[in-house]
């Protein structure tokens, strides 16, 4: 029986069980996937130890990601792109590492919005400067965007996102005090940050200048309906939540680990909905 995971500190939230769980079951595969919570200092020694462990391979969520690209023995050119890791496998004996919050998010998108989506974004605004921003940027670089922002408060992380994935689409700093004008001109406004999360406070962004047409995307999926993606929808914009892209991000994993490609169904979107709902 394969066996495959997720770890994270801490790690009881995670969904991940639940996605992978529901596959293996309307595939009819005996294998199984569990939530393990491991310390930020335990976890260099995990990384050596899970495959003796017996497992396949697993998912890496906050706040271990960066700790598995620089300790993985071999890494996807996507991880290199990133300097993060979400997806881990062994072969010939090593541990490999790759990041699929790209595909995750960019699948989530073009599933939402249809797959010319890019055509109607020439100027894209994304806000925060974490690894889901880099994520994101990297995947809206690879589409024909003509100009990407990156607006942070601490504007030291947005320079240094921008610095390491020069090249590919027009990045640019954006100071959080002009984010206003970005705004008025972007085509995809994409929240990375966890405001608006259930616990935090908004985020705070006036869209009374927004384009009529334009599009805003929040990674956030606890609430479903952030308070960003409910101010957007008053302005009858386009909204696309976070699910899709934990969904989707998902489907590479355990296509590696159990050997069948999985797809994301309405579903599969219905369960885990009906799961955060059953939380309130």
């Amino acid at each position: 029986m394969t066996k495959a995971f997720v770890v994270g500190h801490p790690i009881k939230h995670s969904r991940s069980p639940l996605i992978h769980g529901h596959w293996l079951k309307q595939h009819g595969l005996a294998g199984s996937y569990e939530r393990i919570d491991v310390a930020p200092a335990d976890f260099p020694e995990f990384l050596k130890t899970f495959a003796a462990r017996g497992f396949a391979g697993g998912n890496v969520t906050i706040p271990h990601k960066e700790t598995a690209y620089l300790n993985v023995d071999r890494r996807t050119a996507k991880a290199e792109r990133l300097k993060a890791v979400n997806t881990l496998w062994i072969e010939d004996g090593l541990v490999w590492g790759d990041n699929t919050d790209v595909v995750g998010f960019m699948s989530h998108l073009d599933r939402s919005l249809g797959k010319s989506w890019e055509q109607a974004v020439e100027t894209a605004l994304v806000i925060g400067a974490g690894g889901a921003a880099r994520a994101i940027v990297a995947g809206l670089q690879d589409r024909p965007i003509g100009r990407i922002f990156v607006a942070n408060r601490t504007l030291s992380k947005a320079t240094e996102l921008v610095r390491d994935l020069a090249g590919g689409g027009m990045l640019e700093v954006l100071p959080w005090e002009e984010i206003g004008g970005a705004i008025a001109k972007a085509g995809l406004i994409v929240n990375t940050t966890s405001l608006g999360m259930a616990g935090q406070p908004a985020l705070d962004l006036e869209l009374a200048g927004a384009r009529s047409d334009a599009v805003v995307a929040d990674i956030v999926y606890v609430p479903l309906k952030t308070p960003l993606l409910a101010a957007a929808e008053a302005r009858h914009l386009r909204i696309v939540d976070g699910l899709g892209m934990l969904l989707h991000q998902a489907v590479p994993g355990f296509s590696r680990w159990f050997g069948v490609t999985p797809d994301v169904t309405p579903e599969l979107r219905a369960l885990i909905v009906a799961d955060i709902e059953g939380e309130r």
